[in-house]
């Protein structure tokens, strides 16, 4: 068994409408934009590609026929090597798209990355790009996401269907929870999605990790003309961003690392952080339910310990007799723990978890659906997005395995330091069952004689807790660290006018905050 990783992504921190039950963000849109051709960079003195091997220039050296897809955005597909160390075992397709600067005149492409690993970044542009990106760089950049190796509309992870997923994701595993036939339950589940990606998804399963990701990074960098790298990574895209920097530290321009991830926290390190971040907030989250600070009517009293403890008993009530919906599916305490977990992600969903727990405590589970298939991407019936697989297609690959020793300790850890979560954190590991072994490390990174790096970390933040981005700022030979005193996962284009103007001044004028930086 194996601490379940919550999924550290710049979307799920939208503030979610159960009155909508969708997403209703919109963009600053302009003009529809014609048909274009982008210049392929050339070889030779080109700063654009300089120090880029022969047998690589062929991608490096691709022009890019730009369309429109959307109103004010264009769109384009970047072929890249399916491995960057063997440039002839094939190749796979990169979905980009691209706000060109509202200005007109652009500095240059900012690069962007919401995180995961398996959000979308061609969503994160095309449907939130004000959530996304504050006008000051809409402005200035050309605005650009793209959907990572694995992803979305880009060569894709795939493993099972909707009802196939659904049962992966929400069904009752069989017996008394941590018995047995619980444990083989899970375990056959596991086996099965494992099984079903290798099946589905075209032999690509080896090479989706963060470092080919990293390097498909740099391509994009060189077909859309830079001679070094602007990006704003959010989460998983913080660990995206710092791989690139210490693979390409001489084409590092103004990177934005917001939500830091440690590189060098192995996976149950990350499983114990996560699970005491989130008890964290969840007791943040009941102090102010209990004392009406959420927007709506608390169903808990006391103080936030007995508010915790009365979770406690709703959720072994509810993993006792699982409470039916409407469309058939039953909410267990595993799924009720998912919606929790959606919730916490941002301040601004918490009357929407007071919503889901009156709900579940007056038996109808209809809110905790909506924030589980939110987290889960699930919306009429299926599934928007592969999020699922490709998160743990990623996952098993940049993660080499624990010892059993470091996963007791989690486990006794988890237990110990986030009670009221430990009884929902760890479940069956898709990974042990994955047809490839992990070929990522867990270490330090240094990205020595790069520019300056801004790493931002919220000391509220549970999916990303605070000392990682600490722990990166320190590594990082470049490193700077601006900290945002606050609740929820990640900081910019958020409440904080001081973090907001910290990172586009640096973005747009090259500013270097002062490390240290401390925002509210």
């Amino acid at each position: 068994m194996t601490a379940r990783h919550p999924r550290s992504t710049r979307l799920t921190a939208v503030v979610v409408g159960l009155v909508t039950a969708a997403l209703a963000l919109s963009g600053c849109l302009s003009a529809n934009p014609d048909t274009t051709t982008q210049a392929a960079p050339t070889a030779g003195a080109d700063p654009v590609v300089e120090g880029v091997p022969d047998e690589l220039l062929p991608f490096y050296d691709q022009r890019l026929e730009w369309e429109a897809c959307a109103e004010g955005f264009q769109c384009t597909t970047v072929t890249a090597p399916l491995d960057w160390d063997d440039p002839d075992a094939g190749e796979i397709d990169l979905a980009v798209i691209r706000q060109r600067a509202l200005s007109g005149d652009a500095e240059g492409s900012l690069l962007t990355n919401p995180g995961g690993p398996g959000a979308s970044g061609v969503s994160f542009i095309r449907d939130s790009i004000d959530f996304s990106v504050g006008d000051a760089l809409q402005e200035s950049y050309d605005v650009v996401g793209w959907d990572p190796r694995g992803v979305g509309e880009s060569t894709a992870v795939r493993c099972f269907d909707a009802p196939e997923m659904d049962s992966y994701l929400y069904d009752i595993p069989a017996g008394a929870r941590d018995s047995a036939e619980w444990e083989a339950d899970l375990e056959k589940r596991a086996k099965a999605f494992a099984d079903a990606c290798e099946e589905n998804s075209g032999g690509i399963l080896p090479f989706v990790t963060t470092e080919q990701s990293a390097h498909d990074l740099d391509l994009l960098r060189a077909v859309l003309g830079e001679s070094e790298l602007d990006y704003l990574g959010f989460s998983y895209g913080t660990f995206l961003g710092a791989t690139y920097a210490k693979d390409f530290p001489d084409r590092v321009g103004r990177l934005v690392l917001d939500g830091a991830i440690d590189p060098a926290a192995s996976g149950e390190e990350v499983g114990v952080a996560q699970a005491i971040g989130f008890e964290a907030a969840l007791k943040t989250y009941m102090g102010a339910c209990v004392a009406g600070d959420t927007g709506s009517a608390c169903p808990f009293a006391g103080i936030a310990d007995d508010a915790m403890q009365d979770l406690g008993a709703l959720l072994s009530a509810v993993d006792a007799a699982p409470l039916p919906a409407q469309d058939g599916r039953e909410l267990g305490a595993d799924s009720l723990m998912t919606a929790i977990i959606a919730a916490l992600y941002n301040e601004g969903n918490w009357p929407y978890l007071t919503e889901a727990l009156t709900g579940a405590l007056e038996g109808d589970p209809t809110a905790a659906f909506f924030l589980a298939d939110f987290y889960n991407g699930r919306e009429s019936g299926g599934y928007a997005d592969n999020s699922t697989e490709a998160f743990n297609a990623y996952n098993c690959m940049d993660y080499p395995e624990d010892p059993e020793e470091a996963v007791e300790e989690t486990e006794r850890r988890i237990a110990e330091e986030a009670p009221t979560v430990a009884p929902y954190w760890s479940g069956a590991s898709v990974c042990e069952h994955w047809p490839y072994p992990p070929t990522g490390t867990r270490e330090e990174i240094a990205a020595s004689g790069a520019a300056p790096i801004l790493v931002i970390g919220t000391t509220g933040d549970p999916a990303t807790p605070y000392e990682w981005a600490e722990a990166l700022a320190d590594q990082l030979e470049s490193g700077v660290l601006l900290t945002h005193e606050g609740e929820g996962h990640t900081a910019y284009n958020g409440s904080s006018d001081c973090v907001n103007e910290a990172v586009e001044s640096f973005l747009v004028a090259g500013t270097v905050p002062e490390d240290g930086l401390v925002c509210s």
